[in-house]
């Protein structure tokens, strides 16, 4: 069986270049994560506990800007809270059914939420 050869579409635009006169603005595709004002952003509470053992958690889910900042208020959603959890695939996971506590958090610090499910 022969092996596939790989083209540049399937480095996920990656590209390289040892030119000192490079301009990376010709092959962006301006895709930049705005940061928008916690005013502006409408996230949802959401609580699961499917796959995961039974454990229930609360999900928020919405979060539009930089990783950083969905990292940085995840870390300070558990430390308010004094519970675990983690940030990935865009969502902040809380251990626990903490969703009105969650709520109150975010909506003192400026943001729109709004409870999703039972």
């Amino acid at each position: 069986m022969a092996k596939k050869k790989l083209g540049l579409e399937d480095l996920g635009g990656f590209v390289f270049s040892t030119n000192d006169d490079f301009d990376e603005s010709e092959y962006s595709n301006g895709e930049t994560q705005e940061e928008l004002a916690p005013g502006e952003q409408q996230l949802e509470a959401h609580f699961s506990n499917k796959g995961r053992g039974g454990k229930t958690v609360t999900i928020i889910r919405g979060y539009e800007g930089p990783e950083e900042d969905l990292i940085a208020l995840g870390k300070m959603l558990k430390k308010k809270c004094g519970v675990g959890g983690s940030t990935k695939d865009g969502e902040i996971i809380i251990q626990g059914d903490d969703r009105e506590k969650i709520m109150k958090i975010l909506k003192k610090e400026g943001y729109k939420v709004k409870r999703v499910g039972g």
